[in-house]
């Protein structure tokens, strides 16, 4: 039987179009930090940028590719169709109020799967839900004035996999992954992570529809948390084992990650908890300026002067 057993969500990449645009949205309507502003490693051209709470902890970040003039992508089969942050229940009539304040659609609140969920879209289509969720202990980022601390997000809830045949999904998430299945409703099914709580929940649906397309407003990929490398390389050893094709261990500077595809097409990442965001750059000083791995940095001004300007609003207190 496998060992692998990741703590809970790592972080959740997007695709998105107007990187100003993103910043905006994240930091001022949802509250979330600017941790770091990179580059995709892969392809240096474009923004990667990196949201969460104070110091960017695992479990509470969501990252963006804004490739301007991306076309809009579509939900569907074989996609992360949901990403899922949790804020305190007495919390929701407040987000209810803000959000509607701001001229955004919303849809609920409603009940799901025995939680109160609002839903709402990002400037590139993004589905967001806010849930209620009592006893997350994680306390978010309170440096947003529009958005007070006692109701600041916490971080990630849980993601919503789209599957055409969601069986075979299952089956790693639960044979492969170590997941836990917590329950089904209807054509849908919760597997949990740890101790199965905020930041440690996945949930497979059911979608006979056609295939998604992955542009704007679409999920790239979804991480997982390991513990450390060594961890992370023996996990490797026992997927590879298992069949899967799964990438070397690459270096992305702020953990290391191996990667590999569920049976529906989702691709899924292992991320380790360290080094963390700090490594370059200070805590008070997170999301400030453009940050560069030392083999790209030989190429900065080329990289820096394809870039568009980013203005982030200074926070009202200090992380």
């Amino acid at each position: 039987m496998s060992d692998i057993a990741p703590h809970g969500l790592h972080h959740v990449t997007a695709i998105a179009s107007d990187p100003q645009r993103n910043v905006d949205f994240y930091t001022q309507v949802l509250g979330l930090r600017l941790v770091k502003r990179t580059v995709n490693f892969d392809a240096p051209g474009t923004y990667h940028l990196y949201y969460g709470d104070a110091q960017g902890a695992p479990s509470t970040l969501l990252t963006f590719f804004p490739w301007q003039g991306v076309p809009p992508g579509r939900q569907g089969s074989g996609l992360t169709t949901a990403t899922a942050f949790s804020v305190p229940p007495e919390s929701m009539g407040w987000w209810q109020r803000h959000l509607a304040g701001l001229g955004l659609e919303i849809d609920g609140p409603r009940t799901r799967d025995g939680e109160e969920v609002l839903t709402l879209r990002d400037p590139d289509g993004l589905v967001i839900d806010i849930v209620a969720a009592p006893g997350d202990a994680r306390s978010g980022w309170d440096g947003v004035a529009r958005v007070p601390a006692e109701h600041a997000v916490r971080g990630l809830y849980s993601l919503t996999l789209s599957e055409r045949l969601p069986d075979a999904t299952a089956e790693m998430l639960a044979g492969l992954l170590g997941m836990r299945l917590q329950g089904e409703n209807g054509d849908r099914a919760r597997f949990v992570m740890a101790d199965g709580g905020a930041g440690a929940v996945v949930d497979v649906a059911a979608d006979p529809g056609p295939r998604g397309l992955q542009a704007g407003g679409t999920v790239h990929h979804i991480a997982l948390r390991a513990p450390d490398q060594a961890t992370q390389a023996r996990w490797r050893e026992e997927l590879v084992d298992a069949g899967l094709r799964v990438t070397e261990i690459l270096d992305r500077q702020y953990f290391t990650s191996i990667y590999f595809h569920e049976p529906g097409g989702v691709l899924l990442e292992i991320a380790t908890d360290r080094p963390g965001f700090t490594v370059d750059e200070p805590l008070l000083e997170l999301g400030r300026s453009l940050k560069l791995p030392p083999w790209l940095e030989p190429d900065r001004d080329q990289i820096a002067a394809a870039l568009p300007p980013l203005l982030v609003d200074e926070p009202a207190s200090s992380a």
